[in-house]
Formats: C-alpha cells, structure tokens, sequence
C-alpha cells in the first residue's frame, strides 16, 4: 500500500450487510442506547452484580427516578455531576441518569489519593457528588472549595440481594459482619442525600434536549502517565459512534445475547465504552466484577457464560499463569480486545489456546473516546501490531516535529488520527492546541510505523524518548528485549537525567517469584541483542510497580521517585 491515509473501508466486506455506506453514525444523545435497548428488549438483564440481576426495563426506570431526584437537588442541564464509584449497579444507573437531564458525567477514581480527587474536584466544580459512604470523606474534604451543593451517598449493599451466598464468589451481605465490613460510617447528622430513597421517593425525569454533537456528556480525566492529569471533554456524538465503532469491530455479535465481563473500572474511559457502552449498544448482559481478582474473574466467567471479555494484557497474563485456569470452563468467550499497553505475543497465543475464544491488540487514547485501531476479529491481523482504523477513522503517520509532512509506510513518526471520535478540547485548559489540528486531527503524542498493508505498530510515547549521547532510544525496544529474559514478568524503561550522556537508560524490573537474576544478568542479555547505547546502565528489581486504574505502569512516578531520590542524595 503507498497511501500515508489509509481507512476501514476496505474491511467493511465481512461486516454485516446493514453497515450505512457513509458510516454515518446516529447523531443522538447518550442515553438513546438505553432507551433502544430497554424498548426492544425490557426483560433482557442489562445488569448482573454481586449476584443481583436488574433487566433493562428496570434500569431505565431506576435511571428516570435518579434524573428527577438530582433535578429536585437543583442540578440542572449544563451542571457537572461527578461520580466516585467503583464498577457496581449504581454506577450505570448514575451515569445515564446525569445525561438523562442535560449535566456533564466527571469520572472520577475512588481509589483515588484524597490530593489527586481533590484537584479534579475543584477542577471541574460540580454541582453534585454521587460517591460510595467508603469515598465520602476524600469527597467532604474537597467540598467547599469545590463549590459541591449536595453529596449523594451509596453502599456496597445497596444492590445486593437477600439470602445465601450465590455461585460468584462476591461480597455478598451473608452476615452482620460482613455487611459492616462493606459499610464505612457515616457521622450522625452528615449532610448528605442517600442514593436509594433519593431514587424511592423521585418522580422519573425526562429526555432533555441535548446538543448530541456540542454538548458534553463526560469530562474524562486523562492517567496522568506522564504529566498534570487534564479532563478531556467527550460530547454524546463522541462516545455514540465510538460505541458503533466497536460494534462493528464485532460482526459475529448478537443482539440482546451477549454477556461482556466488566473488569476494566467503568470510571476510566476504556472500560466505559468498551464494556459498558458497547454493551448496552447491544443490549448485552454487563456482568461487574469488583475489583482483579483471578479467581472473581474465573467465577464470573462460568456463572454468567461471559462472550466478551475486554482487558489489558495483565489480565489475560493473570489468566493464563493461574494454577486454575486449566480446571476451569472458558469456552463462552469469544472476543476480547486488549488494549493501553503492548499486548505479549506469547499471552496472546496461550490465551487463545486455553479459551478458544479470540483475543485482538487495539489501540486509542482518552481523547477519541477511546478507541481508534484494532486488529481484526475476524480475518488477517497482525501480532504486535495495534491492526488497523475503525471504522470511519482516518490514520497517518507524520514527521514529530512538522505534523503537516506526512510520511511514507515503514517510517517511523507521530500518529495522527481523526473521526468522530475525537474529543471537543480538554476543560478548562489552554493544551488543546498542542493536541488539535486547526483541521481536526488529533496528535496522539505515540510515536508509531504504518506498513504496506496498513496495518500499525506503536514504537513509543513521544514523551518517553529517551536521547542519551545524540542517539535516540525508545524504551519499548528496551523492555521487549529484557522481558524476553527468562524469569522476567514486567520491565518498565525510563531516562534519567545524564551530566554526559544527556540522559541515561534505566530499567525497573519485576521477576518471577524465586528467580534468581542479577543487575549483570539483565545488562548482557540486552548486550547480545542492542546496540551498547540502548543497554540499561542502571537495573533495579522490584517486586511491584506503580500502575493506573487499568493497570499501565506509571513511568513519570518512577522517574519522580528517581529525581527525589537523587536530590537528596541517597
């Protein structure tokens, strides 16, 4: 292929035949995927949690009674209403309820440092905070300065059913003293609305009439992998079509019978548009699983017959090495995408030999909601590589220093995308022009490499390059080479400031349990295969490192423990 521009047209030919020549996507509000999917099928359950089950029919109208509740607490269109929730019913109810009456949705972490919730809190202002009773007291510190009007509260048990335990192995409320192991105190007399009677007592709202294509519907914090975290504004259209997007990724799904496993937390936006935006696209089963847990995932796996199963590649890494997974029935699923970090050719291989099912690489980013590539399900993909634009998503590679000169396949250079998939700005800030094109192009900040066959492959984050002595290093190069040391889990690669080189590599290193491996052994493994410039001239092991909601290694932490370190002089 010579076109630097390349699209998904050509791979529309195994789609299903109803696929809109134009790939014009349905300019509608957020909450039309729930209305659809509840009007075509209302006793489908949208829903299974902790063993509960809740049909669309019934949450759409948990929805409609929440809209009113936060109207009659005086949110109103335009308001932001920011959600500090874990994956649990709640969650979903809460987020179409805020687009039901016009407001903003801010996700927020709420495992989130009281600092980082803090910031985001006083960022964005909202008029109301709907937090678990664990979170209230990181949201009440922030609540004047961030000008918070009321504080909806909600538990773990809240929608939990009655009786004996189910077959997941959840935190179900079996005991007095398991539910107050769930529950966190309240203070008497906190001036606070509780989420359930808040729902019970409310009339249900209306639709109110949104501007699909220029209203925002979620301000989506971004990592913050390698920098200030900034709220990127997703608009209805945004999320809509990214939702078709992937449903068209997906030809063999069928409506009203697929079963998506949530892992991913619904807050981050990877997890909201590929589980549960996709989901109710199709009217599927969200089945929420708490929290990472090997043997919670396995569960939840043969208790719900789960199809879909998104993730990151520590997940299906986790899979695949469990002791369980060879006793366990894992032939319901089909799909999985995995995506936010390089996917191990290795993982992918075992995963798809213990499941059957197909697990594909993809690739975006915050601020196209996410997604923008994805190896074919079906068909010709290509391992390593991030596949190929969706659909109606347009790629190119271009020189990192003069994004208007475009450059040719097996040239490495930025990425840029653009679709309808790409966010308004980010909130409040004066970045956007660092990121957006005057014509619409997103500079993913990636450095990558397109081939003949139009199929692209991620080098490194623009950001992370490392220059030691002139030459340029990429840190992923780095990593591959060193996690194909035996003994080797994970390896994360960084530059350290250098008085000569400029900047010197270092690899963190994480190994299997009772692997035996030296600073030499990892430095003359990388000597037989790199260049003496990119070998790491300092090794540290460790047995964890710090991660995202998702689970992407935090380099700039790394590098700030480094820096700190260094300064004080130990």
């Amino acid at each position: 292929m010579s076109a630097a521009l390349y699209d998904a047209r050509p791979w529309l030919a195994s789609y299903p035949a109803d696929v809109p020549a134009d790939f014009a996507f349905p300019v509608v509000p957020l909450t039309r995927l729930l209305d659809d999917a509840a009007a075509a099928f209302p006793a489908t359950v949208a829903i299974s949690a902790d063993g509960a089950r809740m049909s669309y029919r019934e949450l759409r109208e948990q929805v409609d009674r929440l809209a009113g509740g936060l109207a009659g607490l005086g949110v109103a269109a335009g308001d932001r209403v920011a959600l500090v929730l874990p994956n649990c019913p709640q969650h979903v109810i809460a987020f179409f309820a805020v687009l039901r009456i016009g407001a903003t949705v801010v996700q927020c972490n709420p495992l989130a440092a009281g600092d980082e919730l803090r910031a985001q809190l006083e960022d964005c202002t909202p008029a109301v905070v709907i937090c678990l009773d664990k979170s209230l007291a990181g949201v009440e510190s922030a609540r004047a300065t961030a000008g918070v009007r009321a504080v909806v509260v909600t538990t773990l048990v809240d929608y939990q059913p009655a009786g004996d335990r189910l077959r997941l192995r959840l935190p179900l409320p079996a005991s007095r003293r398991e539910r107050r192991r769930l529950l966190a105190p309240v203070p008497k007399g906190a001036d606070v609305v509780w989420f359930r009677p808040l729902i019970g007592k409310s009339a249900p709202a209306r639709q109110v009439e949104v501007d699909p294509a220029g209203d925002v519907a979620v301000l989506q914090y971004t990592g913050g992998t390698t920098g200030v975290s900034k709220a990127a504004m997703l608009s209805h259209a945004n999320l809509v079509a990214n939702a078709y997007q992937m449903r068209l990724w997906l030809p063999e799904a069928t409506t009203g019978r697929e079963v998506t496993l949530a892992v991913l937390p619904l807050f981050h936006v990877y997890g909201l548009t590929l589980c549960l935006l996709t989901t109710v696209l199709l009217a599927g089963r969200l089945a929420l699983v708490p929290r990472f847990d090997v043997d919670l995932i396995f569960d939840a796996i043969e208790a719900e017959g789960a199809t879909l199963l998104p993730g990151v590649p520590p997940i299906y890494q986790a899979m695949v090495d469990a002791l369980r997974a060879q006793r366990t029935d894992l032939s319901s699923i089909r799909v999985c995408v995995s995506g936010a970090m390089r996917l191990p050719v290795d993982v992918q291989e075992r995963f798809e030999q213990l499941s059957g099912g197909r697990l594909v690489e993809g690739y975006g980013t915050t601020e196209a909601s996410p997604a923008t590539h994805c190896n074919p399900v079906q068909g010709t993909r290509k391992a390593g590589s991030i596949g190929i634009p969706l659909t109606a998503t347009f790629a190119r590679i271009v020189d990192p220093d003069d994004a208007s000169r475009v450059l040719p396949p097996g040239e490495t250079g930025e990425l840029i995308v653009k679709g309808p998939q790409v966010f308004l700005g980010y909130w409040g800030h004066a970045a956007n022009e660092q990121v957006l094109l005057d014509d619409g192009w997103l500079l993913t900040g990636d450095l990558a490499v397109m081939d003949d066959a139009g199929f692209f492959t991620v080098v490194d984050r623009k950001k992370d390059l490392v220059i030691a002595g002139g030459f340029n290093i990429y840190p992923a190069e780095v990593e591959a080479v060193v996690a194909s040391l035996e003994g080797v889990v994970e390896c994360v690669v960084v530059g350290l400031p250098d008085r000569y080189r400029g900047e010197t590599v270092k690899a963190y290193v994480v190994t299997r349990p009772g692997a035996a491996m030296t600073e030499d052994d990892v430095r003359g493994h990388c000597a037989a295969s790199l260049s003496a410039y990119k070998v790491p001239k300092l090794v540290e092991f460790r047995d964890e490192l710090p991660r995202t909601a998702i689970g992407k290694a935090l380099r700039r932490l790394l590098v700030d423990e480094e820096l700190a370190r260094q300064a004080g002089g130990t």
